[in-house]
């Protein structure tokens, strides 16, 4: 309760907060984390959540790809939860400057924030790979096997950051902007295991680094403040 009111005061008094987040946001909605249940997976599918989702297994095994990406990575009925809310209101009393997350399924801007960096895409924005073609969710879920474009037959492709993809560097770079710029730098609900993205927190050259997980990270010596806990539950509480 002691570091909960640390960081109520941090916020209050802080116009600059930077908020970065990883999957554990997004399982407080319902959204299931693979890396956590690769045993679930490996029963119905030949190869793990890590092959499956990478750029030469899309490129060779592309109606696989799709079947997995449309039964695993699209979870249409998920809501915003405390922690999406929160970080929201706190954008609209100009507190937060940005989110900066890893997940990709747009729940932050359900939520109603505005400025949020989406560093591995998102499953609502698709795109032809032939004439570039913008695409909604739905396009993937009616395809019965590979989703193909109306404007010219090529295949539709999620604006998602496969393994062996690199990440957009002006997003990247945006995101490098605003941790270096942040007067409290709240990181949650992630292992900060994947990289490039993890490796942005070490642009943060304040004094409030704050951590909110529910196991440890790598960055927990380094905090300033170290809550472990749910991200939703913590964050409702400021």
């Amino acid at each position: 309760m002691e570091n909960i009111e640390v960081l109520k005061k941090w916020v209050e008094e802080s116009e600059n907060i930077v908020f970065f987040g990883g999957a554990g946001v997004s399982t407080e909605s319902g959204i299931p984390d693979f890396r956590s249940v690769d045993g679930l997976y490996n029963q119905k599918y030949d190869y793990p959540p890590e092959t499956i989702l990478s750029h030469s297994f899309y490129k060779q095994r592309t109606e696989e790809f799709f079947r997995f990406y449309k039964d695993k990575m699209i979870c249409t009925h998920a809501k915003p939860n405390q922690a999406h809310l929160k970080l929201a209101e706190l954008e609209r009393r100009g507190k937060l400057k940005a989110v900066i997350t890893q997940n990709i399924d747009g729940l932050h801007q359900e939520a109603g924030s505005k400025t949020v960096l989406e560093l591995h895409g998102s499953t609502l924005r698709n795109y032809c790979t032939n004439c570039r073609k913008g695409y909604g969710i739905d396009k993937i879920l009616k395809a019965k096997e590979v989703p193909v474009c109306d404007v010219c037959g090529g295949v539709v492709k999620p604006d998602v950051v496969l393994y062996e993809e690199g990440l957009d560097q002006d997003i990247l770079q945006k995101s490098l902007h605003f941790i270096r710029e942040a007067d409290v730098l709240i990181i949650g609900g992630t292992s900060l295991a994947v990289y490039p993205a993890a490796g942005l927190i070490n642009g943060y050259e304040g004094n409030k680094l704050v951590v909110i997980n529910k196991s440890a990270t790598p960055m927990d010596k380094r905090a300033d403040l170290l809550l472990q806990g749910s991200i939703g539950e913590i964050l409702g509480k400021i």
